[in-house]
C-alpha cells in the first residue's frame, strides 16, 4: 500500500486536539511539546509559535497506515495548506526506505556481472508477472464435454473419476447449471445409446426424437443462450463401434458414411444445435455437410471439424463412458498416424476449403506442435480436445499423491491456449472454471 506521510510543523497556527491515540498511524517524530495549540487562519495565516515550537519543526509523521487493513484518518489540512507548507520548507517526512536483506552468512563477494539485459526483473513481483503474462486463461476457453444417457439416475463413469453418463432429465440441466456458475456456457454433448437402437449404418443418428435431439431442445428451453456444440459421427450408434458404415470386408464406406452423416448433422441443427462437430474423419464431410445445412435453411449453424484426429491410445475413458468401442480392428484406416505432422495441413486445407469454421486438434497436449502449426498456417479459430486418457492421468495421479492435481491441470490449460487454442474441449471445464473464479473445489 503506498504511503502518504505529512509533518505538522509546531509553528501551524491551529490543529485542535490532534492526537496520536485518535489517528490510527499519526506518530510523534521527536519530542512533543506540552500543548499542541493550532490555530489556522488561512494560507497566508500560518505563523510563527512560540521558540519551543521551532526548536522541533516536525512534531507528526502521518502514515497511510500500520496496518493493511487500517484506515487511515485524515488531519483536515486542504490542499493550498499542504503545499503552503511544502513551499515553507515544511517538507513531509516519507517512510524509510527498507534495507537491502541481508544474503546468507557464507555467501562470496562478487562484482555485478555487466549485463545490459536482465529477463528476471519482469518476473520480481506477482503483479510485474501478471502485467506481462502472453497467455490468459478464462472459463469462457472452455466447452464441457457431457456424457447423457435415458436413465433417470447419474451413472459414475468408473476410468473417469467425477465424470458421469447423465440423465437427460435433471442430471444434464444441473450439471449445466453448475457450469455456468462459473462462466462456462458451452457444452459438447455425448449419448451413451440403447445397444437396442444400434444398427449397422447407424440410422438412429438422425432421429429427431432421439436421445441428443431432445437434450438440445430441453437445455435450449432452460438456458437459450447455451452454446450447444454436437457430435457428428455413426460410432455411438452404430453396432459395429465404428465412425462409419463397415462393409463385410470390414473397410470403412466412405461416401455412404457422409450420406449419414449429413442427415445427422440437419437434425441437430433442427433441434437448436449452435454448432455441429464432425468427428469421424471421412473425406468430403465438412464441404457435404454444409451444403446440406445451408439446404435446409441452417447457414448460421457452424461447424467445427475434427481436423486432425490421430488414432491415439489416449481415448480409451472416453469408449468406456459411451461403450463405443469397435467390435474389431482399429480406426488407423480413418484416423490420422499420429507420427505424421505435415498431413495435419492437408487435412486443414481440405476443411477450410469445404467451409469449416472452426478446426480442431485432437488429442490435445501429446499434440500441442500440431495445434502451433494450425495456429501459425491457418485464420481461423483453433480448438484443441483435452481427451479422456489425459484427464484420467491426472485425475489418478493426484489421487495417488503423486502430484499437485490443481496446479497440473491448470498448467496443462494453459499449455493449450499458449500453443494457440482459441477453446478447449476438458473434462476439467466445471472444476478449472471454479478455480479461476477462486471457488473451492
Amino acid at each position: 500500500m503506498a504511503s502518504i506521510v505529512f509533518n505538522t510543523p509546531c509553528d501551524f497556527a491551529a490543529i485542535n486536539s490532534l492526537d496520536c491515540k485518535r489517528f490510527y498511524g499519526l506518530r510523534p517524530v521527536g519530542p512533543l511539546p506540552t500543548v499542541v495549540d493550532v490555530k489556522l487562519s488561512g494560507i497566508l495565516g500560518i505563523q510563527a509559535m512560540a521558540a519551543r515550537g521551532r526548536q522541533s519543526r516536525r512534531i507528526f509523521a502521518v502514515r497511510a497506515s500500520d496496518s493493511r487493513d487500517a484506515v487511515t484518518k485524515k488531519i483536515g489540512l486542504s490542499d493550498a495548506e499542504c503545499e503552503a507548507a511544502v513551499v515553507a520548507g515544511n517538507v513531509p517526512e516519507a517512510p524509510p526506505v527498507p534495507p537491502k536483506p541481508a544474503a546468507p552468512a557464507g555467501t562470496p563477494e562478487v562484482p555485478s556481472l555487466p549485463l545490459s539485459r536482465r529477463p528476471r526483473r519482469n518476473r520480481k513481483s506477482p503483479a510485474m508477472r501478471a502485467s506481462f503474462q502472453e497467455t490468459n486463461l478464462s472459463p469462457a476457453n472452455f466447452v464441457y464435454p457431457l456424457f447423457i444417457h435415458e436413465g433417470q439416475e447419474d451413472t459414475p463413469i468408473g476410468a473417469m473419476p467425477g465424470c458421469y453418463r447423465l440423465g437427460w432429465r435433471h442430471g444434464l440441466v444441473e450439471e449445466v447449471a453448475k457450469a455456468r456458475d462459473v462462466g462456462v456456457n458451452s457444452v459438447v454433448l455425448f449419448p451413451k445409446v440403447p445397444d437396442a437402437l444400434k444398427s449397422p449404418t447407424g440410422d438412429e443418428a438422425y432421429n429427431d426424437n432421439g436421445l441428443v435431439p431432445r437434450a438440445i431442445q430441453l437445455l435450449k428451453d432452460k438456458y437459450p443462450d447455451l452454446v450447444i456444440y454436437t457430435d457428428v459421427a455413426l460410432d455411438p450408434y452404430s453396432s459395429d463401434g465404428h465412425d462409419g458404415i463397415v462393409r463385410e470386408d470390414g473397410v470403412i464406406m466412405n461416401d455412404e458414411t457422409v450420406h449419414q452423416l449429413c442427415k445427422q448433422a440437419v437434425s441437430q441443427a433442427r433441434a437448436g444445435a449452435d454448432v455441429v462437430s464432425p468427428s469421424d474423419m471421412m473425406d468430403g464431410r465438412v464441404g457435404a455437410i454444409r451444403a446440406a445445412l445451408d439446404a435446409a435453411g441452417f447457414q448460421h449453424v457452424s461447424i467445427m471439424s475434427y481436423t486432425a484426429k490421430y488414432a491415439s491410445a489416449f481415448y480409451g475413458p472416453f469408449r468406456e463412458a459411451l461403450d463405443s468401442n469397435p467390435r474389431f480392428g482399429d480406426k488407423k484406416t480413418y484416423q490420422m498416424n499420429p507420427a505424421n505432422y505435415r498431413e495435419a495441413l492437408v487435412e486443414a486445407h481440405e476443411d477450410e476449403s469445404e467451409g469449416a469454421d472452426i478446426i480442431l486438434v485432437k488429442p490435445g497436449l501429446p499434440y500441442l506442435d500440431i495445434i502451433r502449426l494450425l495456429r501459425d498456417k491457418s485464420p481461423l479459430p483453433i480448438a484443441a480436445y483435452q481427451v479422456s486418457g489425459e484427464y484420467s492421468m491426472i485425475k489418478a495421479g493426484g489421487a495417488l499423491k503423486m502430484i499437485d492435481e490443481e496446479r497440473v491441470m491448470m498448467e496443462s490449460l494453459m499449455c493449450l491456449r499458449r500453443a494457440g487454442a482459441d477453446i478447449i474441449l476438458t473434462y476439467f471445464a466445471l472444476q478449472a472454471g471454479r478455480c479461476l473464479c477462486g471457488e473451492k473445489r
